[in-house]
């Protein structure tokens, strides 16, 4: 069931990578999470594949175990945009979305054309359409589209979504003014905690995005900051009073290790509910 004030909690693939999709349903279930984000493509060569395809077996169970539970796919992922010709690629990860009922991939710009990497997000926005999924741009402190204004610009441009994650956020300094601007093009948004100081270079920023992060409240970002202003930005919209949903991606290899898959999904719900739920008494 949603949050008490109506807002939709999902777990994103990130904080359990290693769990196929039919099971990452199940426990998201289990701890009372309303969706989850799916991985239908490999961001790394450690990744294991999971085979998400119409018609595959991986499919079909996923799709068994989320009518079972009434847990829901919003977002699927991951594609880093590098310059080279990935059409077919988006096309098969549209067609696996379109099926888990997807609405948006969210990609990232590592190409260092901007002109070009505008030109192909515009492209795969316009693919995506017939799939009703949208591409969701997401600014990454460690990538060439490394803000919220550079990210909204690409955005516009392309007739697409962006992406909000409080970890990059809070390490490229996004503003709550640009937060508010970008508010309209949010179909949700990633919540993590960290270290309030921020990695000293690539390699550790790299690192701490993909298996180091914090459980929303034990780290030092302003995450409250971050959400106040994107519903403030939503507030100047036809969106005026929804909420954005919330999707935990935290990554913590340790922690996971520690408490088991079960167990880290249900620390995590806790924790949103408790972030949430103090920001609602205020």
């Amino acid at each position: 069931m949603p949050a008490a004030n109506g807002r939709l909690i999902g777990l994103a693939p990130l904080s359990l990578l290693s769990v196929a999709p039919p099971n990452l349903v199940h426990h998201a279930a289990e701890a009372g999470f309303d969706f989850v984000g799916v991985r239908v493509r490999p961001v790394t060569a450690a990744e294991k594949p999971y085979d998400m395809q119409p018609g595959s077996p991986l499919l079909a169970e996923t799709l068994a175990r989320m009518a079972e539970t009434g847990v829901g796919v919003k977002d699927i992922e991951f594609l880093l945009l590098d310059g080279t010709d990935q059409r077919d690629a988006w096309l098969r990860m549209f067609e696996a979305g379109q099926a888990l009922g997807a609405e948006s991939l969210t990609v990232a710009c590592g190409d260092p054309d901007l002109s070009r990497a505008r030109d192909t997000l515009a492209q795969m926005a316009e693919d995506g359409r017939a799939f009703g999924i949208s591409p969701a741009l997401e600014p990454i402190s460690y990538q060439t589209v490394a803000s919220i204004p550079m990210a909204d610009e690409f955005a516009v441009h392309a007739g697409c979504d962006i992406l909000v994650d409080t970890l990059h956020v809070g390490r490229f300094g996004g503003t709550a003014e640009e937060l508010s601007a970008a508010a309209c093009r949010a179909p949700l948004v990633q919540l993590c905690d960290a270290p309030a100081e921020r990695p000293a270079d690539r390699e550790g920023l790299v690192e701490e995005s993909r298996s180091a992060r914090l459980v929303p409240g034990e780290g030092g970002l302003e995450l409250a900051g971050v959400l106040a202003a994107l519903e403030s930005g939503l507030a100047q919209t036809p969106r005026a009073g929804t909420q954005l949903p919330v999707s935990l991606e935290v990554p913590n290899d340790a922690a996971v290790a520690r408490l088991g898959a079960q167990g880290w999904a249900d620390h995590l719900k806790s924790a949103a509910l408790s972030l949430l739920g103090e920001r609602a008494m205020r």
